[in-house]
C-alpha cells in the first residue's frame, strides 16, 4: 500500500510538472502573438548602403520610452527636419519677417497655404524677383538655422538663414555679402553631420541629388547605434528575450571607437577617402573613411567652430587620462545645454583632492562666488570663432561664439 501511494505521488508530481511546462509554452506562444497584436514586422524607412534597414527612432520608444522622450529634446535630434511652422525658428510676422541684403534687395519671409517661403524683392519698385519654398531645416536653432529647398531631386541652400542670438533673419554664412547669389548645392558631406542618413543618387554632373524617400532626419538613435530594423523586429517577435540583439552597444566599444563616433562630425573639415559619406557606422575606424585636415602640432591653433574633438585632444585632461572620451562629460540621451552644475560635477570628480596632478581650484573665494563655482566658465569659455561670421545687417559681421573644448586656464572670462 505504501509503495502504491508513493507511485501515485510521483505520477501526480510528474503530471503537475508537465502541466506547468505546457502552460508556460502556451503562455509564451500567446504572449508573442496576442499581446503584441500578432507580431507584424515593421518595414524600413530607409536602407543603408551596407544593406541594413532603418526603423526610425520612434520605433525605439516602445521599449526605451524614457530615453526616447529626453533624446528628442536634444540639439542632435533637432539638427534637421522637414520645414514647417514648428521647426523653423524665424519670425514670419510683419516687420519682423524681412532682411535687407543691400539698398536694392530685400528678403521677406511668408506663410502661404501652410508652406513657408523666402521671397526676394527689388526695393525701388517692390517687384517680386523670386520665391523659394523652405523644404528642409538644418540646425536645431541653438545658434541658428539654415534652410534647403528641393529642386526635383536636388537640394540647394537658400540665401536666408536665422541667427538665434539676434532673433533675426540673416544672410547665410558663406554667401557673398550685399549680393544676391544663386542657391548653393548641398553635397553629402554637408548633410552627413545633420542627418542620420541620406541616400545619394548623384551623377558626375549632379552631386547634390538624393532619394527623397530615403532621408532620415536628425541625428537620432540609429546614427549612434546603427540601423536598427533587425533589432526592433527581433524584439517585437521575441518580447521575452532581454539580451539586446542586432544593435551596437557602446559599452562594447573601445575608447577610440567611441571617440570616432563623435569625431565624424566634431573634428572639423575632413578629407574624404574612397568611401562615400554616410558609409561610416559607429564601431568602424574613422580614419579609414576620412582624415582630418590638420596635424597634432596644429591642435592648439584650431578654431573653436566644429572641432571639439581636436581641441579636447590637445587638453591636458585628455592627455593624462586613459579613459576620458566625449561621453565622460556628455550624455547624448539628454539635453544638457546650460546645465553647468552637471558639467561641474564631472570636473570635480577628478579635481577634488590635493595631488600633484589633480589640484583643487586655487581661485580666490570672491571669484568663486562671482562665478557661482562654474568650472566651465573659467576653463572652457565661449570664444569668438575666426571662421564663422554672420552678416546680421548691411556691412555688419558678427562672430559666432562657441564654447571651446581646449580645457585650460583662461583669464577675464567671468563676464561670459
Amino acid at each position: 500500500m505504501k509503495k502504491q501511494a508513493q507511485k501515485k505521488v510521483k505520477k501526480s508530481i510528474g503530471f503537475f510538472i508537465v502541466l506547468l511546462l505546457v502552460c508556460f509554452l502556451v503562455f509564451k506562444y500567446f504572449f508573442n502573438t496576442s499581446s503584441t497584436g500578432g507580431y507584424t514586422p515593421i518595414e524600413a524607412i530607409a536602407v543603408h548602403s551596407k544593406g541594413n534597414g532603418f526603423s526610425g527612432s520612434a520605433a525605439c520608444a516602445a521599449c526605451h520610452l524614457d530615453i526616447y522622450n529626453t533624446h528628442i529634446e536634444t540639439a542632435h535630434f533637432k539638427s534637421s527636419a522637414s520645414a514647417n511652422i514648428k521647426t523653423v525658428k524665424g519670425n514670419f510676422n510683419v516687420h519682423k519677417n524681412s532682411f535687407d541684403l543691400n539698398d536694392s534687395i530685400t528678403f521677406r519671409m511668408q506663410i502661404r497655404n501652410d508652406s513657408l517661403y523666402q521671397n526676394v524683392f527689388f526695393k525701388p519698385n517692390n517687384a517680386l524677383m523670386s520665391t523659394e519654398r523652405f523644404d528642409v531645416v538644418i540646425g536645431s536653432g541653438t545658434k541658428g538655422q539654415s534652410y534647403l529647398k528641393w529642386q526635383d531631386s536636388s537640394l540647394y541652400q537658400l540665401q536666408i538663414s536665422y541667427f538665434t542670438p539676434n532673433n533675426s533673419w540673416v544672410n547665410s554664412p558663406g554667401y557673398p555679402s550685399n549680393k544676391l547669389a544663386p542657391n548653393r548645392p548641398i553635397f553629402e558631406r554637408c548633410l552627413e553631420c545633420h542627418l542620420t542618413y541620406a541616400k545619394s543618387t548623384k551623377r558626375f554632373y549632379k552631386r547634390n541629388s538624393y532619394q527623397k524617400s530615403q532621408m532620415v532626419y536628425g541625428i537620432d538613435c540609429e546614427r549612434c547605434h546603427g540601423p536598427a530594423l533587425n533589432h526592433v523586429n527581433f524584439h517585437r517577435k521575441n518580447p521575452l528575450d532581454t539580451i539586446a540583439m542586432h544593435i551596437i552597444k557602446h559599452s562594447n566599444l573601445s575608447r577610440q571607437q567611441s571617440l570616432d563616433a563623435c569625431a565624424l562630425c566634431h573634428s572639423g573639415l575632413r578629407m574624404q577617402g574612397s568611401k562615400s559619406p554616410f558609409s561610416f557606422i559607429v564601431g568602424d575606424t574613422l580614419n579609414q573613411f576620412s582624415t582630418p585636415d590638420y596635424t597634432e602640432k596644429d591642435l592648439e591653433k584650431l578654431d573653436v567652430h566644429g572641432n571639439q574633438y581636436g581641441l579636447l585632444s590637445a587638453s591636458k585632461c585628455f592627455k593624462k587620462s586613459d579613459a576620458m572620451n566625449c561621453t565622460t562629460c556628455h550624455n547624448p540621451h539628454e539635453n544638457q545645454r546650460n546645465n553647468y552644475m552637471s558639467f561641474n560635477k564631472k570636473c570635480q570628480s577628478c579635481h577634488n583632492v590635493e595631488t600633484e596632478s589633480h589640484n583643487v581650484c586655487t581661485t580666490s573665494v570672491e571669484i568663486k562666488k562671482t562665478s557661482n563655482n562654474n568650472c566651465i566658465q573659467c576653463h572652457m569659455p565661449l570664444v569668438s570663432s575666426k571662421v564663422m561670421n554672420i552678416e546680421t545687417s548691411v556691412d555688419t559681421l558678427k562672430p559666432v561664439k562657441v564654447r571651446t573644448h581646449f580645457i585650460g586656464i583662461y583669464t577675464n572670462q567671468l563676464s561670459n
